[in-house]
């Protein structure tokens, strides 16, 4: 229970309308007693320096997306929603970048630049309700990263605050910046366990001229015909900015071809697009389907795509216990992951919806169904990537099943070095504990 002066204390600097008793329990924890709305950077440290202060704990969120990802505490003593915390700050069209606040949706940004003919090259999954602080911290991308990259090659700088309420800022405002070493690495993919990001630097770049969706699908589902085909991708002229196997699951509700389908986008000038549409049309295996979509039907699949997934906003849990992970292989071991979680199926009588990425080798699988089904298959996830050789994360998990499942898997060997910063850092452990890998 927060002491009523420390509240009294809080309200010399916010308004009584930012600091409000938190009556939701949210079914995927990483609460707060309290929520607090900070408008301004100033008031983010504020926050963050009392807590610090009085031993208080604050877990961050921007809209709430990736509520169900890490952490074993369901309450901290406040919640710093950024919900308020939103806008440009400086936007240069001619040097391709943009600043913003870390509480700014993705999809409110994307909108604001497509005037200017600018986006940023991420595509996260729910993008109208994800905030871009949020990608940040957790590091997501999506499908396209095999042409975009991940959020680590697209931000160039951050200001963040540190727990003890001090503002530091790492990288820059242009795209030539080389000076020292690259902090902003630090903050990325940190799960707001360092500080909370408030201000993100992005680059730029123009948007195509044109866009297609490409989707060979194979039907007798031989992932030696899938292997060798995106071998001959990989290794020809041709550059997809996606090359994404989905699982027949998947591959039906989405386009309702009930086969293991390669989702392949390509985005330049349109005489680029169309050869190469025919470059792949002429290499298909001989069992392989063709079909080439315009770029209003593609933008409905990824529509559909980026909406698949579980999505942490929800007051209710499902009808059905929903999970999903990220599993990280070598690229082309993606065909294996998908093939071995989808017999899954009928061993926990689950369904699994799962894609990966034949050229960055990161998959996502998603399951659904009874709690007990769901906790035997999620279990059986983490096995089949370390028998891959691979890794497994659990990005989306309902509190209670996250006690359950172990969120991160083994600790790294690094784990030490992860530790030593979260200590420099956060001594006090005030911002989001336990949230991140071995209880950081």
């Amino acid at each position: 229970m927060i002491a009523a002066e420390s509240i009294s204390a809080l309200k010399t600097y916010f308004r009584e309308d930012q600091i409000i008793k938190n009556e939701v329990s949210s079914p995927f924890g990483n609460s707060g007693e309290m929520i607090i709305l900070p408008e301004t950077e100033d008031e983010i440290a504020a926050a963050l320096k009392h807590a610090d202060l009085n031993g208080l704990t604050i877990n961050i969120m921007g809209s709430g997306t990736k509520r169900g990802f890490g952490g074993l505490n369901e309450k901290a003593d406040f919640l710093l929603s950024l919900e308020k915390y939103t806008g440009i700050v400086e936007h240069t069209p001619g040097d391709m970048t943009v600043t913003v606040r870390s509480g700014t949706r993705f999809k409110d940004l994307q909108d604001y630049l497509a005037k200017h003919n600018q986006k940023i090259s991420l595509d996260p999954f729910w993008p109208e309700n994800a905030t871009i602080g949020g990608i940040i911290a957790a590091n997501e991308s999506g499908p396209k990263r095999l042409g975009y990259g991940s959020a680590r090659d697209a931000v160039i700088g951050l200001r963040t605050v540190y727990p003890d309420g001090k503002v530091i800022r790492s990288g820059g405002r242009v795209v030539k910046n080389v000076a020292g070493y690259d902090m902003n690495k630090l903050f990325i993919g940190s799960m707001g366990t360092l500080g909370v990001i408030s201000e993100i630097t992005l680059k730029l770049r123009p948007i195509p001229k044109c866009e297609s969706l490409v989707l060979v699908s194979f039907p007798a589902g031989n992932l030696e015909d899938i292997k060798a085909f995106a071998v001959k991708v990989l290794d020809s002229m041709i550059e997809p900015v996606s090359l994404e196997l989905l699982n027949p699951a998947l591959s039906d509700g989405l386009s309702g071809i009930n086969s293991y389908t390669i989702a392949m986008s390509f985005e330049d000038v349109e005489s680029s697009v169309r050869y190469q549409e025919i470059f792949v049309g002429n290499m298909l295996p001989k069992d392989a389907k063709l079909s080439i979509s315009s770029k209003e039907k593609a933008d409905l699949f990824w529509d559909r795509f980026y909406k698949h997934i579980p999505n942490g906003p929800d007051k209710e849990l499902p009808i059905q216990t929903e999970a999903s992970f990220k599993v990280g292989t070598v690229n082309l071991d993606a065909v294996r992951i998908l093939k071995d979680t989808e017999l899954l199926q009928d061993k926990f009588n689950v369904k699994v919806e799962s894609h990966g990425g034949l050229g960055h080798g990161l998959s996502q699988v998603t399951i659904r169904g009874a709690e007990p089904d769901v906790a035997d298959a999620a279990l059986h996830v983490r096995q089949i990537a370390e028998r891959a050789g691979g890794y497994a994360v659990a990005k989306h998990l309902p509190f209670e099943l996250r006690k359950k499942v172990d969120v991160w898997g083994n600790k790294p060997s690094h784990f030490f070095l992860l530790q030593g910063i979260k200590t420099k850092v956060d001594p006090n452990k005030t911002v989001s504990p336990n949230r991140f890998i071995g209880g950081i």
